[in-house]
């Protein structure tokens, strides 16, 4: 399941031809082999890279943008971004659409995502997210000041943590309304005057001839369907990375107003950007 949100219009059903099927089972071998075959590696160089480095981590998130840019490769889908990276230290804020996200946002910059507990248990992207260093927190009040600390020690060690503030995945056609819960951590007393967060858009380009939400995940939607759905397609479309200027923390006097620059920034660029995909069958 992608999360609680739900629209009128339902998602498609899973429809393949018999070449749909051989399709995504070709793809899907070859996906597993990289995900998995590289996860194996990094593990391994994991072994040596924590004892001596500790939470800095100066090897595998290369592995893991391996990774990342290589299944888009591996599953059609045409990538590209714009905009520069942030260098100093602090966090990216992202809007979120699908699993694909974990692809696309580590594909150009190494960086550690924000996620709820439960994904650690889910299978397959659940042990990949603990691999990677994920940083995994609970919707639960008293655990508030624990992950308050979890996040500090991450970000002082020079991590680039990524978080979706609106809380699930979308169809992405919409930008849902941002919650400021995660944002109070970087206004503590060491972190507020070094931390900046970078806003970055994503937008998902569908197929010619495809639903404009063709990779949106929402709902009760099945990851299993939809990971064959979308290797099934012959010709796939393409996601979209924006990166926008990083905004220092300090600047603002809260975190409902950082978060509510944001998700300006991010809303604006979505609409104005537009999908440009096609609609139809």
């Amino acid at each position: 399941m992608s999360g609680a949100w739900t629209k009128e219009l339902a998602p498609e059903p899973l429809r393949l031809t018999p070449m749909g099927w051989a399709l995504a089972l070709g793809r899907g071998v070859v996906l597993a082999v990289l995900v998995f075959g590289c996860l194996a590696l990094l593990l391994l160089v994991r072994l040596v890279e924590r004892p001596l480095f500790g939470l800095r981590r100066p090897v595998t998130p290369f592995i893991t943008q391996f990774v990342c840019r290589n299944a888009f490769r591996v599953m059609g889908i045409a990538f590209t971004s714009r905009g520069e990276l942030m260098r100093g230290r602090g966090a990216v804020v992202s809007n979120h659409v699908s699993w694909l996200d974990i692809f696309a946002l580590n594909a150009r910059k190494r960086i550690y995502f924000v996620s709820k507990a439960e994904v650690a248990g889910w299978p397959g992207i659940g042990w990949l997210a603990r691999a990677t260093g994920t940083v995994f927190i609970e919707r639960d009040p008293k655990r508030a000041r624990e992950h308050k600390e979890v996040f500090e020690g991450r970000l002082l060690a020079g991590h680039k943590l990524l978080f979706f503030p609106e809380g699930t995945s979308t169809d992405g056609l919409t930008v849902l309304p941002f919650k400021t819960t995660l944002f109070a951590a970087f206004f503590s007393h060491d972190l507020r005057p070094h931390m900046a967060i970078q806003p970055v858009t994503l937008l998902y380009h569908a197929p010619e001839g495809a639903r404009a939400d063709f990779y949106g995940w929402w709902g009760d939607m099945d990851f299993g369907s939809h990971l064959v759905k979308v290797l099934g397609r012959r010709r796939q479309g393409r996601v979209e990375l924006v990166y926008h200027a990083p905004v220092r923390v300090s600047d603002f006097h809260d975190r409902k107003a950082l978060a509510a620059h944001v998700e300006r920034v991010i809303r604006d660029c979505h609409e104005k950007c537009g999908l440009g995909a096609a609609e139809g069958g």
